[in-house]
């Protein structure tokens, strides 16, 4: 038994002697061969393909911790608390902050500070405004805020402005948003950029309503413009829900934001890092501005004037002539005038050049914003056509029909209301019960025509399909020439 310890002891020492024989030598090869710093990239490599591999999973996995909530009129400021029900909503933080720049991985040192701001107040929309180390990923949805000092939380925007109604928001993608630290520590390694700007990055959707020219303007160009304009084009557009036919129907508004092409972030591979980034469009009133909400003041004015630009529009003023030039927006599957070819000629009777617009002359923004520019009057009946009064020069003139149906304050509030800010006039003709196709369907005693409003208290599916999609007009020619008539005088040279 001794002589067995013997021998191990002389067998220890024996390699104990070797050992320190190679270590002078392999300290002497890492120094000349740069080994651990090598070992370090390829171990980092391995953790970023593994991220790669399990991107699509984040979306899913990626839960903020619960939150306890402060609020002011505009803004919140969330904090993360651990110790509260990890049910409660997702709200986000406004959060700024620094670290020991020593304890930073030096292809995170952009991310020693970080701001970020969301405002869930708003009845119309949630947006989120951040500045710092901005990373997103398009196909996952991921928006990652990486500061050396975060407290960790995960907020979720649609980022569409029509927050008051459930069924639209649904059909719009969520965006996640979450606030890390660098290089993996709180658990959460952020993506490693592909792709970098030095300039500001917009995200909004093409989702909702956006094949409807109405709520193109209102729910995504307006709210664009309140966003995005004070970059001067220095600004990157990033569309959820992406269009392609959308995006090239709009090019010339969305250049005039923008200088560089929309991305598709539904199928963007790339990480893309920017220095400040907006997620969802900020929307005020029905196509309209209020500049005590803008950050820049802006107006309607201000806006039909960017439209101008955007499209080369050469009139930025109605002048009189003796001829005003007049724009009828026409309509074929509902409201449409069935007597269309009377109104046409008892307008032209009156002085005024006349200009026959359907939906297919529509559909060409750019030909029809011209054409509409050349104009100095618009009529139509209420919808989505009547929104291409935003291409009139000032001063023009906006004349509405409104259907019948108790339709008189809905239709003002669309295309009424929002006219005098753009520095417009507005006229209405209400149509009556003798001009109206519903005659033809119900009887006189019928609450179509004794009380309307009893079918507007059935829900907007009843109002819709009965006074909106349910009617054609017949215009009283001999009314109508009286209300055109006024019109005329009023643009008319002397």
């Amino acid at each position: 038994m001794k002589g067995r310890q013997e021998r191990m002891m002389k067998k220890g020492w024996s390699g104990a002697a070797a050992l320190w024989f190679i270590l002078p030598l392999f300290v002497l090869i890492v120094l000349k061969t740069d080994f651990l710093p090598q070992v370090a990239r390829c171990l980092d490599r391995a953790r970023w393909q593994q991220q790669t591999l399990d991107v699509a999973k984040l979306e899913d996995s990626v839960v903020g911790a619960p939150f306890s909530v402060s609020s002011s009129s505009d803004e919140m400021t969330v904090k993360v608390d651990a110790h509260k029900d990890s049910k409660q909503p997702n709200l986000f933080l406004t959060k700024s902050g620094s670290k020991d720049s020593s304890l930073i991985n030096s292809a995170d040192v952009s991310a020693t500070k970080s701001n970020l701001r969301c405002n869930f107040s708003s009845t119309h929309m949630d947006t989120c405004a951040m500045e710092g180390d901005i990373r997103i990923h398009g196909r996952t949805g991921m928006v990652y805020v990486v500061a050396s000092w975060a407290e960790n939380g995960t907020a979720v925007i649609r980022p569409y402005p029509r927050k008051w109604e459930q069924a639209t928001m649904e059909r719009v993608r969520e965006i996640t948003i979450r606030s890390t630290e660098p290089g993996g520590r709180d658990g959460i390694i952020p993506l490693r950029c592909t792709v970098t700007r030095d300039t500001p990055a917009v995200v909004f959707s093409t989702g909702g309503y956006s094949v409807n020219f109405f709520h193109t303007m209102n729910d995504i160009i307006i709210p664009l413009y309140i966003t995005a304009r004070e970059y001067g084009g220095h600004v990157q557009l990033l569309a959820a829900n992406y269009d392609p036919k959308w995006t090239a129907k709009y090019q010339h508004m969305l250049a005039a934001l923008s200088m560089y092409p929309v991305v598709d972030l539904d199928t963007d591979a790339a990480v893309r890092c920017f220095p400040s980034a907006r997620i969802g469009v900020e929307s005020h009133k029905v196509l309209g501005i209020n500049p005590a909400l803008s950050r820049n003041g802006y107006t309607m004015v201000g806006f039909l004037g960017f439209l101008r630009s955007a499209y080369s529009l050469q009139r930025h003023e109605t002048i009189s002539r003796t001829r005003p030039r007049v724009v009828m927006v026409l309509r074929r599957k509902s409201r449409a005038l069935t007597n269309e070819a009377e109104v046409i000629a008892a307008v032209k009777e009156l002085g005024f050049d006349v200009v026959a617009a359907g939906p297919e002359d529509a559909s060409d923004v750019a030909r029809f914003a011209s054409v509409v520019n050349s104009c100095d009057v618009m009529v139509g009946v209420h919808g989505a056509g009547l929104t291409n009064m935003v291409f009139l020069p000032h001063n023009g003139t906006v004349v509405q029909i409104i259907p019948w149906g108790g339709m008189k304050w809905p239709c003002w509030y669309d295309y009424g209301e929002p006219v005098p800010a753009m520095g417009l006039r507005y006229v209405e003709y209400e149509v009556t019960a003798n001009e109206t196709t519903l005659k033809d369907r119900y009887p006189q005693d019928h609450p179509v025509f004794t009380d309307p409003v009893s079918i507007h208290r059935q829900g907007f599916n009843h109002l819709w399909s009965t006074f909106l999609n349910g009617q054609n007009v017949t215009l009283d020619i001999h009314r109508f020439k009286g209300v055109m008539q006024r019109v005329y005088m009023s643009v008319a040279a002397p």
